[in-house]
């Protein structure tokens, strides 16, 4: 079974057994709803723990969580650190045209004459649209947007981006 990472556990927050989370995913609102398990991996640790989500708000710059059983801070600070997982059966279906991070990462970009750019090592979200870093074979980082005028071709199944470098992308 494959794991992906949702969030990090940095911190407790009050009394009552909520965990601030460092969240990594698009899908917060999937993610943390209520009756929602999640895998808790420590550093260290050879299994996970599985954790039930009780309750989920958002408070400044963190997702705050709760789980079922879980109704106190001594019942949660041993969390911290912890990294939230959910498993491939949990991902869900995206609609056309969407991915995941772990998708589009590792795939090898190249141009339209199947010259090769590099690959994605890392994808930023800017707020218009997400921005891929693209590692070349050697020299400096390129960052690519995710534009339909850049973006031409996404093939995850053969680690494979076809993108129109327009003028300046790649200098």
């Amino acid at each position: 079974m494959n794991w992906y990472n949702v969030g990090k556990i940095v911190n407790t927050h009050g009394i009552r057994g909520e965990v601030r989370v460092m969240s990594r995913t698009d899908f917060p609102e999937e993610r943390y709803a209520k009756g929602a398990r999640l895998a808790l991996f420590m550093p260290g640790a050879k299994e996970p723990v599985m954790l039930t989500v009780a309750s989920h708000r958002v408070h400044k710059n963190f997702d705050l969580l709760t789980f079922e059983g879980h109704p106190n801070i001594n019942d949660v600070e041993k969390y911290r650190d912890g990294i939230l997982k959910v498993s491939d059966e949990d991902l869900g279906e995206l609609e056309e045209g969407e991915f995941y991070y772990h998708e589009i990462i590792g795939c090898t970009v190249v141009d339209q004459e199947g010259r090769e750019i590099g690959k994605v090592t890392e994808v930023l979200e800017t707020g218009a649209n997400d921005v891929w870093a693209v590692k070349p074979p050697e020299g400096k980082m390129h960052y690519i947007p995710y534009i339909e005028d850049v973006v031409l071709e996404i093939d995850p199944e053969n680690g494979r981006i076809v993108i129109n470098p327009i003028e300046g992308l790649l200098s």
